[in-house]
C-alpha cells in the first residue's frame, strides 16, 4: 500500500517568518508550528532569508501500519520541505537517558518509510534533526557514527540540536 508523505492534509501552509517553533504537546496529537508561544517550542526554525517552508506532521497524522499487522510504524514527528531540501524532525522533552538513540531510530525508520513510497532524488539537501528542549545545544556525534547514519539512510545527515537553520 502506497503512502503519500508530501500531498496530505497533515501538511501546513508554508511559512516565511524569520523564526518559528515546532511544538509537540505530547498528548497523542500531531506536531505543529507556532509563532506566538515560544514556551511550547521544542525546536526553533531560523529562516532569515524568509524562504517558503512547509511543515508536515508525520507522527499521529500519517499512519503507516507494519506489513501484515495492525501495529503502527514508529515515525518522527514531522518534516520541513523547501526548495531542494527535506529536513526530518524528531522532538523530545527528555532530561536524560537514551533519547538520542531513540530519536535516531525514529528518524531512520521514517526515512525508510518515505523512501519506500517516494523517489527522494529531487532533494539535494537531506537532514535528520533530533531536537530536545532539555538539551538544546549542538551535541557532537563522532565522524564514524555520522558516516554510518549517512550510509544507512542513503544520504541523510544527522544533527542533534534544537536549532534548525534554513539555508
Amino acid at each position: 500500500m502506497s503512502v503519500n508523505f508530501f500531498e496530505t492534509d497533515c501538511k501546513e501552509d508554508a511559512r516565511k517568518e524569520k523564526q518559528f517553533g515546532i511544538c509537540d504537546d505530547q498528548n497523542g496529537t500531531k506536531a505543529y508550528t507556532d509563532t506566538t508561544d515560544s514556551t511550547k517550542w521544542i525546536a526553533i526554525v531560523k529562516n532569515v532569508k524568509e524562504i517558503d517552508v512547509s511543515f508536515t506532521a508525520i507522527d499521529n497524522c500519517i499512519i503507516v501500519f507494519k506489513e501484515g499487522t495492525k501495529d503502527i510504524e514508529s515515525s518522527c514527528d514531522g518534516m520541513l520541505t523547501f526548495a531542494e531540501s527535506l529536513y526530518l524532525v524528531e522532538l523530545k522533552k527528555q532530561g536524560t537517558g537514551g533519547w538520542i538513540s531513540d530519536a535516531k531510530g525514529q528518524l531512520e525508520n521514517t526515512i525508510r518509510l518515505i523512501s519506500e513510497n517516494h523517489d527522494l532524488s529531487s532533494f539535494r539537501y537531506k537532514k535528520a534533526f533530533a531536537c530536545n528542549r532539555k538539551h538544546p545545544s549542538f551535541t557532537v556525534i563522532d565522524i564514524a557514527e555520522r558516516r554510518s547514519f549517512f550510509e544507512r539512510t542513503r544520504g541523510f545527515r544527522i544533527d542533534v540540536q534544537a536549532e534548525i537553520v534554513i539555508k
